[in-house]
């Protein structure tokens, strides 16, 4: 049992297959109480509906065979025998026995009349509540393998702890009259070590099925309202279940992870238990956000600096950052980085940063950093950067969406659907194209997220500027930054994301964002033009955009000479796949002088 060997529980058969996006929830920053729970519904609630009988094998879907990876018994810990026969929330033995050993595929039921004749699926919100109708009857988060008896046995009663016992399986699981105040009827119980997945089941049906669930008053727990749905006995059984009694493990978290693969939504009370308080037992946030560290203004132009920073933490969540602009308060962000725009060339500028929480608290003043801009022409306040937080409300059809983008200016995009998130928000789009507004100041290089989002396979989206093709962006279900370099057209461009090379599949975008270009002659070069991106940066290459040969020398924040190279305008790719994260100084030398620039490695 997993509360009483708690160091062992480390020790698990990892399966070999995807894990749910690591920005998953990066959209669930700022909320608490029932307005969470909301949150999260819209974020879950557009799952692939699977059949009935998918859910014992996964037939037919790429890379899930149903119970076979969620609720097999492959764990290497006490009270487990890892002999990959079904894991049985209600039948699985805590002494290391399993008095049946179902096979999967094998000794399948309806009817049965003992424990040990066959095994059936189990709903833990019982069928009767919801008029067995779909995506909730083969919903596999809370759709699982039982003995057929000891299902029966459990009937459409709602969990609790028992009193005084009327059946005992031959696990411990429990039939009886409820020890709960608030609650007189029959209960059924789990064993401890399982309590916490049936609670974290019935959490998940409660928020994905919010919109239905006040009609589910069939069901003993549920009284009959969209945002508590539990009554308060339930809740409270439940959520000392989940917290006390058997918090989350590594086997969930992988079982979390398969039953991702199978319909593509996850249980959030796993991944995040602290959301469970959050909505059910809030409590009064009072305590400030530290302060962000380690501002770095840097790679100034003509009209834009970037800025990076190290993030704060809070006793919640830290929710956006306020940035100062010479003691004034000009912008806000919900990312660890932001370039300043709309400044003027040859100017100093200060920068500060603030952390705040969803309930209005506030952190200190990070340090200070300043930096000045540029005097070369080469910058401009209109070139793109697109983050899509301001897309029209979520939706999960496919039509026309137009919005007002970072730089105040029309996006359009069709046969785009607008609830999913990517790094933040993200426009997704199926056969249809994204068109920018027309902006000016040229374009030198594009940057942007993409995923491959519910089914389908790898492919790429054509980028046209002007009307012309420039390249293609790829994707596939792992998130991926992209960028097309020398794109290299002046005065003004218009944008366009065109040409799904697979058309019923659904793909986000994010953070979007291109450089200006103004072409460098020989006769007019400056070090100060010379162009650092994208910056920070995740990858191991980072692009030096310059018209001269010019040599790189990289120190790190301790003044180390890391990293010598020679840059030309045919080889403009400095190699950092050697270096850590962190703060660089790149020293750029040519015949005409020398300067200093930062990058940061993330």
């Amino acid at each position: 049992m997993k509360n009483i060997y708690p160091l062992l529980f480390l020790l698990f058969t990892i399966s070999a297959s995807a894990q749910i996006p690591g920005n998953y929830y990066d959209g669930i920053t700022t909320e608490t109480g029932f307005t969470l729970k909301t949150a999260l519904k819209n974020l879950i609630d557009n799952h692939s509906t699977r059949s009935y009988n998918q859910l014992y094998d996964g037939a037919g879907i790429s890379g899930s065979q149903g119970y076979l990876d969620t609720h097999t018994d492959n764990v290497v810990e006490p009270g487990y025998e890892n002999d990959n026969s079904i894991l049985d929330m209600y039948s699985e033995n805590p002494n290391g026995t399993d008095p049946y050993n179902y096979t999967h595929g094998n000794m399948q039921c309806g009817n049965q009349n003992s424990e040990g004749d066959c095994y059936n699926r189990e709903h833990i919100i019982p069928q009767s509540s919801f008029g067995s109708n779909f995506p909730m009857q083969s919903d596999i988060h809370h759709v699982i393998p039982t003995d057929g008896r000891v299902n029966n046995f459990r009937g459409n009663l709602p969990f609790g702890n028992v009193a005084s016992q009327n059946w005992t399986s031959l696990n411990g699981s429990q039939r009886g009259s409820s020890a709960m105040a608030g609650y007189t009827g029959t209960v059924f119980e789990p064993i401890d070590e399982f309590k916490g997945d049936i609670a974290r089941a019935l959490l998940y049906f409660a928020t994905r099925y919010e919109n239905t669930v006040d009609g589910y008053t069939s069901f003993a727990m549920f009284n009959g309202t969209e945002d508590q749905v539990f009554f308060p006995w339930a809740i409270d059984v439940l959520l000392d279940w989940h917290n006390n009694v058997d918090p989350v493990d590594q086997r969930e978290r992988d079982r979390n992870d398969e039953a991702y693969n199978f319909q593509g939504n996850a249980n959030p009370f796993v991944d995040h238990p602290e959301y469970a308080d959050l909505i059910w037992n809030p409590v009064s946030d009072t305590e400030n956000p530290t302060a962000p560290t380690n501002l770095i203004a840097s790679n100034p132009t003509d009209n834009t600096i970037d800025l990076t920073w190290t993030a704060s933490t809070d006793n919640i969540a830290v929710t956006s950052y306020d940035i100062y602009v010479d003691n004034v308060n000009t912008y806000n962000t919900s990312a660890t980085f932001f370039t300043a725009t709309g400044l003027t060339a040859n100017t100093n500028y200060c920068f500060t940063v603030k952390a705040l929480d969803a309930a209005g608290n506030e952190s200190g003043f990070s340090n200070q950093d300043c930096e000045m801009t540029t005097n070369n022409g080469s910058g401009s306040s209109t070139c793109a950067s697109e983050t899509f937080e301001n897309i029209p409300a979520n939706s999960g059809s496919y039509s026309v969406r137009a919005w007002t983008g970072d730089n105040g200016l029309t996006w359009n995009a069709t046969d785009a659907r607008t609830d999913q998130t990517l790094n933040s928000r993200a426009i997704t789009i199926r056969n249809g194209n994204m068109t920018s507004p027309t902006t000016t100041g040229g374009i030198g290089s594009l940057t942007v997220t993409t995923q491959l989002v519910f089914t389908g396979s790898a492919g790429t989206f054509d980028v046209k500027v002007n009307g012309n093709s420039v390249g293609s962006i790829p994707y596939d279900t792992t998130p991926q930054t992209t960028t097309i370099n020398n794109i290299n057209i002046e005065d003004n461009v218009t944008v366009v994301f065109d040409t799904n090379s697979s058309t019923s599949n659904r793909v986000r975008f994010d953070d979007l964002s291109w450089t200006c270009y103004t072409s460098l002659s020989t006769d007019d070069f400056h070090l100060q033009s010379v162009k650092i991106y994208p910056n920070p940066v995740n990858g191991d290459e980072v692009t030096i955009l310059s018209n001269q040969d010019i040599s790189v020398e990289v120190y790190d924040i301790l003044g180390k000479k890391v990293k010598v190279q020679n840059i030309s305008s045919n080889q403009n790719k400095l190699n950092i796949s050697g270096l850590s994260k962190g703060v660089y100084l790149v020293k750029l030398n040519s015949s005409t002088g020398t300067i200093t620039k930062k990058f940061i490695k993330q």
